[in-house]
C-alpha cells in the first residue's frame, strides 16, 4: 500500500476564531506620571457624576463580564498607590477608577489553531464506544500575543466528532499567592542557570526541605542589606526562577471553554505557543497531563512545562539543562526502560531523542530523523507526542517543503528501542487543499497532537493558522503505507 492509498477523511467540524471572546485585561496607559494624571482628573469629578458614569460601564459590560466590579475594584488596589490622597474615597468612585485601567483583550480575534487532544479524565455517562476529550487550541489576539484556551467533545462510536460549543465568560485563572518550592529541585535548577555561589548558598541554607515564595522574598530583602554588588544578578536570577515556576488555579464552576491560560511571566511576555498536551501514566499507574509549550517574549524562545491533573490546578514549570532550547518538545505518554523521554527540535531542522530521569531536566540529544523527502527538505519536526500502538510508537510529524508549504506526515519508532525508526511514510498523509491554503499564514496544515480511538487516528489541526478541523484515518492504513 502506498500514501494514496491512505482515506484521509476531513470533516465538516470546523472552529473558526470568535473575535465576541473578550477577555477582562489590565490595561496601563503610559507610566506612572501619566497614569496618575488620569486619577487626577477622575478624582475632580464631583461626587454627583460618578454614580452615573460608573452606571454607564456597568450597563454596558456587566452582561459581558462575570464579578465585573470585583475586577474593577481589583485593578483599583492595583494602582491605589499613584493616588496624590490620603482621604477616604467612596467604593464608587473607586470602581470607576478601576473602569479606567482595565479593557477588553479579544482572545482569538485572529487565530484559533494548532490543537491538541487528550482524553478527558471524566469519561463517565457516555454512550456505548464513545470517548470524551479535551482539546487544547493556541488562541491569538491583538500584538499577536498567544494564550491557551480549550474545548471540550465526544468521539462516537462511528468516529463522528462532536465538539461543544463554548458558552459563559472567559476567565483567567487565579494565580496561588504562596507556592512552595522543592528545596533541591530549586538550588538543582540555580545551579544549572549558573547562579550557584556563596551568596545563593547562604540563601538556600536557611530552608528546610521547601519553602514558600514569601519566605524567599523576606530571606533576600534580608541578605540584600549586607549583599556585594556582584550579587544583584544572583538576587534577580533567583526571583525570575520563582516567579517562572508557580501555580494557577481555576474554580470547579467555571466552565473548560471557560478557562484561559494567558501569558504571566517575563519570558511568556509576546504568547504561550503551541502546546503539546499528553496524557502522561506514571509509575504507578495514574495519570497526569504534560503540556510542552514554547514561551516567546518577543525575541527569545524557550521551551517550557505545565503539569495538572484535573484542568483545575496547572503548575508551571522551567525546563533546564542544554538540551532544553528552541521549540517543538513532546513528551512520550509514559517513561521508556526507566526514563523519560522526549521529542525535540533544537536545530530546527532535524527530529532529536532524548532521555532524563526527571521531566525537569534535560541534557544530551540524538539525532533520531533528518529530512528525506521533497515535501520536508527545508525542515521536519513532530506534530505531537508520540502514540503507543502494538506496532510501535506512531509519531506524526510536519515537513516545509516548497512556498514554505506545511504537511503532515507520520514514522513509526520500534517500541522497545525509539531510538529505532522502523517505518516512515514517504508522501504526506495530509497537506493543504484549496480550502486551507488561505488564512493568517496560507500553505500550513498542522498539529500538536492526535489521540487513537478505535483503531481510528482523530487529528485535529491547524487550517493557515487561522482556523482548526479534524480529520480521521484508519489506523492500519497508515501503518501498512509506511517503508
Amino acid at each position: 500500500m502506498n500514501a494514496n492509498s491512505i482515506h484521509v477523511k476531513r470533516t465538516a467540524t470546523v472552529l473558526r476564531p470568535d473575535q465576541s471572546r473578550v477577555l477582562l485585561r489590565p490595561f496601563s496607559p503610559g507610566g506612572p506620571q501619566r497614569a496618575g494624571r488620569i486619577i487626577a482628573r477622575i478624582m475632580s469629578l464631583p461626587e454627583n457624576r460618578v454614580g452615573p458614569l460608573l452606571d454607564e460601564v456597568s450597563a454596558e459590560f456587566s452582561q459581558r463580564h462575570q464579578q465585573i466590579h470585583k475586577a474593577l475594584l481589583e485593578r483599583f488596589e492595583q494602582v491605589r498607590d499613584l493616588l496624590l490622597t490620603d482621604g477616604e474615597i467612596s467604593e464608587q468612585r473607586k470602581l470607576l477608577i478601576g473602569s479606567y485601567f482595565v479593557c477588553e483583550f479579544s482572545l482569538e480575534s485572529a487565530a484559533l489553531f494548532n490543537p491538541s487532544i487528550v482524553p478527558h479524565p471524566d469519561q463517565s455517562d457516555l454512550p456505548p464506544g464513545a470517548l470524551r476529550f479535551i482539546l487544547s487550541l493556541r488562541a491569538t489576539g491583538e500584538g499577536h500575543i498567544s494564550s491557551i484556551t480549550f474545548r471540550t467533545g465526544i468521539i462516537h462510536v462511528d468516529h463522528r466528532i462532536e465538539v461543544l460549543p463554548p458558552t459563559g465568560f472567559l476567565t483567567e485563572p487565579r494565580q496561588i499567592p504562596n507556592p512552595r518550592y522543592e528545596k533541591a529541585l530549586f538550588e538543582r535548577k540555580l545551579f544549572e542557570l549558573g547562579l550557584t555561589s556563596g551568596f545563593t548558598r547562604r540563601v538556600m541554607d536557611k530552608f528546610g526541605e521547601s519553602f514558600a515564595l514569601e519566605e524567599l522574598r523576606a530571606n533576600l530583602e534580608a541578605e540584600v542589606k549586607q549583599s556585594r554588588l556582584s550579587d544583584r544578578n544572583a538576587i534577580r536570577g533567583i526571583l525570575m526562577l520563582a516567579r517562572s515556576n508557580y501555580e494557577v488555579q481555576f474554580q470547579p464552576q467555571q466552565g473548560l471553554c471557560e478557562r484561559v491560560i494567558f501569558p504571566a511571566t517575563p519570558s511568556q511576555r509576546n504568547g504561550i505557543e503551541d502546546a503539546r498536551f499528553v496524557c502522561f501514566q506514571n509509575d504507578d499507574g495514574t495519570h497526569v497531563y504534560y503540556a510542552t509549550f514554547t514561551a516567546f517574549d518577543g525575541k527569545v524562545v524557550l521551551p517550557e512545562l505545565v503539569e495538572t491533573s484535573d484542568f483545575l490546578l496547572f503548575r508551571f514549570i522551567t525546563l533546564n539543562g542544554p538540551a532544553a532550547e528552541n521549540k517543538g518538545m513532546a513528551i512520550f505518554p509514559r517513561k521508556i526502560n526507566g526514563l523519560y523521554a522526549m521529542l525535540s527540535r533544537q536545530d530546527n531542522e532535524n527530529i532529536y531523542l532524548m532521555f532524563s530521569d526527571n521531566v525537569h531536566f534535560w541534557y544530551e540529544r540524538k539525532v533520531l530523523l533528518k529530512p528525506m523527502f521533497p515535501w520536508e527538505l527545508v525542515q521536519l519536526g513532530n506534530c505531537g507526542s508520540p502514540i503507543e500502538t502494538e506496532a510501535g510508537w506512531l509519531v506524526l510529524s510536519h515537513g516545509v517543503g516548497p512556498l514554505r508549504t506545511y504537511c503532515i506526515g507520520a514514522f513509526l519508532l520500534d517500541h522497545d528501542n525509539p531510538g529505532k525508526v522502523i517505518g516512515r511514510l514517504r508522501e504526506p498523509l495530509l497537506k493543504p487543499d484549496q480550502r486551507e491554503r488561505k488564512g493568517y499564514v496560507p500553505n500550513v496544515v498542522y498539529t500538536c497532537g492526535a489521540l487513537l480511538h478505535n483503531g481510528e487516528l482523530i487529528i485535529p489541526y491547524g487550517m493557515a493558522d487561522h482556523a482548526t478541523g479534524f480529520a480521521t484515518v484508519p489506523l492500519d492504513e497508515v501503518l501498512a503505507a509506511m517503508h
